[in-house]
Parts: structure tokens; sequence; C-alpha cells
């Protein structure tokens, strides 16, 4: 376990900020920002330093939590930060169409991405990008555990090919200093608490090919996981939708249905993390309205393995 006890938010805050104001000068830049306290805090941080010549983007790639497009535009907003929705979807299923491999599938969705981000800066007149990488992401993509999407100049792929140059405030912490910076830069509580999101979405949370139906399976599972496992105190909660399909009985007929496992996890830094014991009772809702509410659903699986040996995300 990491000693996060000397760390200080605000001189952190004041040492990112002049740093992005000596990196960019009067250029502009844009952010990409998902929503996730990690790409917020990056943003504010850009905001705080640059002003309006900083304009946040939301990229839709169709992998989002429901309602999630409109929630981050409304935030933003509130925030008093420059902002435009990016509405892709189709994009990015035509880049991960046949696509099974989850590392072929994260890097097929970071091409898409930087690609994407990288027409966005140009048709802003600008010359930086802003993202939410942080120290975790850093680790397991230059370790092989697995691709981060946001991770480039650090396994040597240079960012020039996209048109743009990068700026990571957040590059050397851990989540629970984010979670501190967030806070100390006043962003609200559901934003400094939010759970992480991977940057591919349900992407990688449907096993095997990446299709409009299947997603929306694992998107309303997500939804429903989330719901019913809000008082549980944990780092992770979410749905995943397996590629197998197992035997099941509806109005009493046979059918060859879905399978959905659900995993919650504690985690301080995302580098290890312990399977949960949920309650049986917040269980067996779960799995009552995942089966009830999602057409096709037949069999709900709960999760017990720890990181290591397992990751948290399954792809």
């Amino acid at each position: 376990m990491r000693n996060f006890s000397n760390f200080s938010a605000s001189r952190f805050i004041e040492e990112a900020i002049n740093e992005i104001k000596n990196k960019v000068g009067t250029e502009r830049a844009v952010a990409a920002c998902s929503g996730g306290v990690d790409s917020m805090t990056s943003t504010l941080l850009a905001h705080r330093a640059m002003g309006d010549r900083l304009t946040a983007v939301y990229i839709d790639d169709g992998f989002r939590r429901e309602g999630e497009p409109e929630w981050v535009m409304r935030l933003l907003k509130r925030l008093g930060i420059r902002a435009r929705l990016e509405e892709k979807s189709k994009e990015f299923f035509d880049a991960l169409k046949m696509k099974v491999d989850p590392e072929e599938k994260r890097k097929a969705f970071r091409e898409k991405f930087y690609s994407v981000i990288g027409k966005v800066v140009e048709e802003a007149g600008g010359r930086y990008m802003v993202q939410g990488t942080i120290a975790a992401d850093i680790a397991e993509t230059v370790g092989g555990i697995k691709t981060q999407h946001n991770v480039l100049e650090q396994i040597g792929i240079g960012t020039e090919r996209y048109g743009f140059k990068l700026l990571e405030p957040v590059r050397g912490l851990y989540k629970p200093q984010v979670r501190e910076v967030a806070r100390e830069l006043g962003l609200p509580p559901e934003v400094v608490g939010r759970a992480p999101f991977p940057g591919p979405g349900l992407a990688i949370r449907v096993l095997g090919e990446v299709t409009p139906e299947r997603v929306a399976i694992a998107r309303k599972a997500t939804q429903v996981v989330e719901e019913e496992t809000r008082e549980v105190k944990s780092f992770q909660s979410f749905a995943v939708l397996l590629s197998d399909r197992c035997t099941g009985v509806v109005n009493g007929r046979r059918v060859y249905g879905r399978i959905i496992v659900v995993r919650v996890v504690s985690s301080e830094d995302a580098m290890t993390a312990r399977a949960i014991q949920v309650p049986y009772q917040i269980l067996g809702r779960v799995s009552r309205r995942i089966v009830g509410e999602i057409p096709g659903v037949v069999r709900c699986l709960f999760d017990l393995t720890n990181k290591p040996p397992a990751t948290i995300e399954f792809e």
C-alpha cells in the first residue's frame, strides 16, 4: 500500500497550473473530458491556467453509461468551462468491428480516439491536448499488463501524427491523490468520489465482438448494478457481458441466452483489488433485475476473484 500522507494538494495545484502556463504560453488547447475524476481534474487545472483558450470536448463514442454525455455537458457548463459534444459512435463501432481480442480492441479504440481528438484540436485552432492519464495507467501499459488507451509517449508513440502536443497534469498521481486535488479544486462530491470507468468504456465490458446490441445489454446491466450497489462501499461496481451463451428457461420454453457477470471490488490505487463480499440480499436483487429487465439474459454470475491474479476489468 502506498503512503500518500505527505502529498499536498494545494501545492500540487499551484505547480500544475504554472507548468501548464509555461508550456502553453498564449496557445489554445482542447481537453478530452469523459466526466471521470481524472479527466475532470485535468480539465479544471487547464481551465484555471488558460481560461477561455481551453475547450473541453466530450466524445460520445457509444460506449458510455446511460445519460452520461448529457450529464457531463451540464457539469462543464456549471463549472463555466467552454465545452462541445462530438457524437462519433458510428466511427467507433466501425473501428472495433469484428475485433474480439482485448488488446486489439484497446489499440483500435486508442487509434480512433486520438484521430478524432486530433481533428477537434485542429478545428479549435489549438496545439495542445489535455488528458487525464494517471500513474496507474502508465504502470499497467508500460508493464505489459494491458494497453490503456490514454498512454502514448511513455511507450514511444509520438503525438505529432495526430497533430497536437500532450498535456497530462495528473500523470504522476494515483487515484487517491487525484481525488484530493479534485476536492481542493472544489469539484462536486459526485465527481470527487466517482467510480472509475474504463477509457474504452463498455467496449471492454463486452467480451468478444462489440456491437450496438451487445453494448446496450452491458449498459443496462451496468445501470442495474450501480443502482443496486449504491450503498456498498466499493472502488468499482459493474457488469460484464460474456461472449458465451447458456441454456435457460423462459415461459416454459428452452432458450439459449446471454450471461452477465457482476464485479464489485475495493481498491486504493487500482494496482491491487479485493473482491467485496456483497450481501446476498443485494446480489439477489441485482440478479432478479438483470434477468427480468434485459431480454435475452438468462444467467447472472458474481466474480469473487482478487487482483492479482485477475485484473479489475475483464479485458
